[in-house]
C-alpha cells in the first residue's frame, strides 16, 4: 500500500477523488497507526508517517468513500497523570464524518479490569468497535437555499426522528424512524399546517447507547451521549451501506428548505459518552485524554463534571474548541443545516470554574463568519454551581426561558402570586434580555419539551410514574407544577376530560399568541401521552412513539387556528419590547402599545400586580403602531386585540375597554368554546363573560 505525506489540514478523512488524507491530533503521542478494516474485518495497519505541530497525518491513494477505519495511539498510560494511551484499543476519529457498527460494551472496550480500577486491561477491543467511516463529501444540493426565517416569524418544532415517524402509517414502513421519514411528504404537510419554520432535532450526532440501559433491557433513546460530533447517527437511516445515512441526511435538509422549513439540531458538545475514569476508552479519552476533558488538578485520574454524565469537555483547550468550532462550521456548511440548541450550553462557558459571558467560546462564536449567522438557542443551564443561567448569555444568542415555563404552568393551576411574573412572560420577559440590548426574540419559550410531561400529561397528573425506568420511580423531576384536573391519569369522567383539554388548549394558546419564539414539543398538538412517564430518555417503544391512530384531532385543529392568527397578525411577534407609550397610525387616536386591566375594566396597579390572589388579568394590544409591511416588503394588516386570561375556577365577568380603544371588540379565539365562532359585535365597554380556567382574545372591529 503506498502511504503519502499527505497535509495536516484538515483534520479527519477527507477523500479527493483519488485518495483519502487522513489527520489527527494529539499531543502526547509517539506514535500513531491507522487501520483500515475490509468488509469481512480484517485489519490493515498503516504508520502515519508525519506530523506538524501535533497532527499526524498521511495520504493514502485508491481509499474510496465506503472504507472503515479507526486508530491506535502508542504513548504514556499513567491515569493518575491525566494520560491514558492505550494502542490495544480501538479509537474512534474524533472528525468522522460518519460511524459503522455499535458497542457490544464487551470488557476489551475498557482500560481496566472490571471491579479492579487501578489495574490495566489489554485486550485488544476492535473487534468490539464499531469504525470510522470515509465518506464521499459529494451531493447535489440543487438549488438550495436557506430559508432564514427571521426569529419573530418563527415557530419551532422539538421532534424526535424516530419518535416522531415511526408509527405513522402514511410513511412507507421502511424508511419510518429515519431522515427520510422526516422528509416524507406528509411530515411536511403537517408541519406546514401547523405553521412550523423550524424543526429542531433531538440529538442526531451519533451516540452511545449506555450498557446500564441495555443491562435493563432499555436504550438510550433520547441520544444525548454523543461520541461523533461530525457523524449523522446511522440508527436513524434507511439504507445500509457504511456512510449512506450522510447522503440521507442531506436530502432530508434539503426537501425541508425546499418547502421553506429550516433544521436546528440539538447538539451536545459538553460531555462525551466516554464517561467518568470507569468509562470506556473509545476515541477521546484514548487519543489526548488531558486536552479533551477537564481533569480534576489535585488528582487527574479524576474528571470533572458539570453535566451529571461522568465528564465534561476541556473548552480552554485550543483543540477541543476547534473541534467544537469545526463541527458547528461542517453542519451549516457541508450539511446546510440552519442553526443548532446547545444542551446544557452553561457548562461550555466555563472556561476556569464559574460560567463566563466572555469566555473563549463565546468569543470564537461571535467572531466566525460561518456560525454567527444561523440560529443560536441555548439550553442556559447545567448541574454546576451558579449553572442557571437564564438571561445572561450574550446579546447574539437566544435562550430557552425555563422561567417562561414555570410561571405559565403555575397560572394555569391557579397558583397564587403569579400574575406580575406571568405579564413579564407573557410580553417577552424584558427583565430578563432587554439590559443586554435583546429583543423579546431572545426568549424561546415553551410550555413542555422533550424533558418532562407531555403537555397531556401536564393536565393529567399530579405525579410523575417512572417505574418503567427501572430506577423505582427515583429519576427524573418531582416538581412538575402539573395539575391532574382531580382524577389521577386515565379517566372516562366527561367533566374531568372536558377541563383537561380546555387547560391543553390554555396552554397552547398562550405559549403561540405570547411575544418570543414559540417551540412546540411534537406531539402535543396531538393529544401524546407517555402515561404519566417524565423521563422517556431511555424508552425506544410505543411510550414515547406518537400513536398516529390515537390523535385529537379538536386540539389539533385548535392548535392549527391559533398558529394561523399568530402568523396573521404581527402584534403578537413584535421585534421590540412593549414600552407603554402612546403609538398612533394615520387617522387613529394616540394609545398605549399595551394597557393592562382588571376585570371591572380600570387598568391595573402597583397594588393589583403585588395582591397575591390575582388570577385574571386583561390586556390590550395595540396593533396601530405595526409597521405597514413585513421583514419581507408585503403588506401587512393588523388591529388591535384585548386578551382576558382568568385562570379563576369560575366564570368572570370582564369589562371592555372605553370607547377611545375601539367602538367595538369581536372573539376571535375562546378556550372554552373552541368550536363557536362569534359574529358579533361587542360594543365598548360591554360585559363579557370569560368561562373557568380560559382565554379569550377579542379583535378590535372599526
Amino acid at each position: 500500500m503506498q502511504v503519502w505525506p499527505g497535509t495536516a489540514y484538515p483534520l479527519g478523512a477527507t477523500y479527493d477523488g483519488s485518495g483519502t488524507n487522513f489527520a489527527l491530533f494529539t499531543e502526547v503521542a509517539e506514535r500513531v497507526d491507522l487501520c483500515l478494516f475490509s468488509a469481512s474485518g480484517k485489519q490493515t495497519r498503516v504508520r502515519l508517517p508525519e506530523q506538524d505541530g501535533f497532527v499526524w497525518h498521511a495520504f493514502l491513494p485508491g481509499i474510496e468513500p465506503g472504507q472503515r477505519y479507526g486508530y491506535r495511539v502508542y504513548g504514556p498510560y499513567d491515569p493518575a497523570n491525566g494520560l491514558r494511551c492505550n494502542p490495544n484499543k480501538l479509537l474512534l476519529d474524533p472528525y468522522a464524518k460518519a460511524i459503522d457498527g455499535h458497542f457490544d460494551w464487551h470488557q476489551s472496550l475498557f482500560s481496566y479490569n472490571f471491579g479492579e480500577a487501578d489495574s490495566r486491561n489489554d485486550e485488544d477491543s476492535a473487534s468490539h468497535m464499531p469504525k470510522s467511516v470515509v465518506i464521499n463529501p459529494y451531493f447535489d444540493w440543487g438549488t438550495d437555499r436557506p430559508p432564514k426565517h427571521p426569529y419573530a416569524q418563527s415557530v419551532i418544532y422539538e421532534a424526535h426522528v424516530k419518535g416522531l415517524t415511526y408509527l405513522h402509517p402514511e410513511i412507507p414502513r421502511e424508511i419510518r424512524g429515519t431522515y427520510s421519514a422526516i422528509a416524507h411528504p406528509i411530515m411536511i404537510e403537517h408541519l406546514h399546517a401547523l405553521g412550523v419554520t423550524a424543526i429542531e432535532l433531538m440529538p442526531v450526532h451519533h451516540f452511545a447507547n449506555d450498557s446500564t440501559l441495555i443491562d435493563k433491557g432499555l436504550s438510550n433513546y433520547w441520544g444525548y451521549n454523543t461520541i461523533g460530533f461530525f457523524a449523522p447517527d446511522s440508527k436513524y437511516r434507511s439504507g445500509t451501506n457504511p456512510g449512506s445515512q450522510v447522503q440521507e441526511f442531506k436530502a432530508m435538509v434539503r426537501a425541508l428548505h425546499e418547502q421553506d422549513i429550516e433544521v436546528v439540531l440539538d447538539v451536545v458538545y459538553n460531555h462525551t459518552a466516554e464517561g467518568n475514569h470507569l468509562g470506556p476508552t473509545l476515541g477521546f479519552r484514548g487519543i489526548d485524554n488531558a486536552a479533551y476533558y477537564r481533569l480534576v488538578d489535585e488528582d487527574k485520574q479524576y474528571y470533572m463534571d458539570y453535566t451529571g454524565t461522568g465528564n465534561t469537555l476541556n473548552v480552554r483547550h485550543p483543540h477541543s474548541l476547534q473541534l467544537l468550532m469545526d463541527s458547528l462550521r461542517y453542519w451549516v456548511t457541508e450539511m446546510h443545516v440552519d442553526g443548532f440548541r446547545f444542551d446544557l450550553a452553561a457548562t461550555l462557558a466555563r472556561e476556569f470554574y464559574d460560567v463566563d459571558r466572555l469566555s473563549s467560546f463565546f468569543e470564537l462564536i461571535q467572531q466566525d463568519p460561518v456560525v454567527s449567522q444561523v440560529k443560536l438557542i441555548a439550553e442556559p443551564w447545567d448541574v454546576g454551581p451558579g449553572g442557571y443561567q437564564v438571561g445572561n448569555f450574550p446579546p447574539q444568542w437566544t435562550e430557552w426561558n425555563g422561567k417562561y415555563r414555570d410561571t405559565v404552568r403555575d397560572f394555569w393551576r391557579g397558583e397564587p402570586a403569579t400574575l406580575g411574573e406571568f405579564a413579564a412572560r407573557i410580553t417577552g420577559s424584558a427583565d430578563l434580555y432587554e439590559h443586554s440590548a435583546r429583543r423579546p426574540v431572545a426568549s424561546i419559550n415553551f410550555v413542555t419539551a422533550h424533558d418532562g410531561f407531555t403537555l397531556r400529561d401536564l393536565v393529567s397528573y399530579n405525579e410523575k410514574h417512572n417505574e418503567a425506568n427501572g430506577e423505582s420511580n427515583n429519576d427524573g423531576e418531582s416538581h412538575n407544577r402539573s395539575w391532574n384536573c382531580g382524577v389521577e391519569g386515565d379517566t372516562d369522567d366527561p367533566g374531568v376530560l372536558g377541563l383537561r383539554g380546555q387547560q391543553s388548549r390554555n396552554f397552547l394558546a398562550t405559549l403561540l399568541l405570547s411575544q418570543g419564539v414559540p417551540m412546540i414539543c411534537h406531539g402535543d398538538e396531538l393529544g401524546r401521552t407517555q402515561r404519566g412517564n417524565n423521563n422517556g430518555f431511555c424508552q425506544d417503544n410505543e411510550l414515547t412513539w406518537i400513536d398516529w391512530s390515537k390523535i385529537d384531532v379538536d386540539l389539533l385543529a385548535f392548535t392549527r387556528r391559533v398558529t394561523e392568527l399568530r402568523q396573521r397578525h404581527p402584534i403578537f411577534r413584535r421585534r421590540r419590547f412593549f414600552d407603554g407609550r402612546p403609538v398612533r397610525r394615520r387617522g387613529t387616536k394616540s394609545l398605549p402599545d399595551i394597557a393592562w386591566f382588571r376585570p371591572d375594566g380600570s387598568q391595573m396597579t402597583e397594588k393589583d400586580w403585588a395582591s397575591g390572589f390575582g388570577r385574571s388579568v386583561g390586556v390590550f394590544l395595540n396593533g396601530n403602531g405595526i409597521p405597514d409591511r413585513d421583514a419581507r416588503g408585503e403588506r401587512v394588516v393588523d388591529e388591535s386585540f384585548v386578551l382576558f386570561f382568568s385562570a379563576h375556577d369560575e366564570a368572570i365577568e370582564f369589562r371592555l375597554p372605553p370607547s377611545e380603544y375601539a367602538p367595538g371588540w369581536q372573539v376571535v379565539l375562546d378556550t372554552a368554546r373552541p368550536d363557536q365562532d362569534d359574529e358579533d359585535v361587542l360594543s365598548a365597554e360591554s360585559i363579557v363573560s370569560v368561562g373557568p380556567r380560559a382565554l379569550m382574545v377579542l379583535q378590535r372591529v372599526a
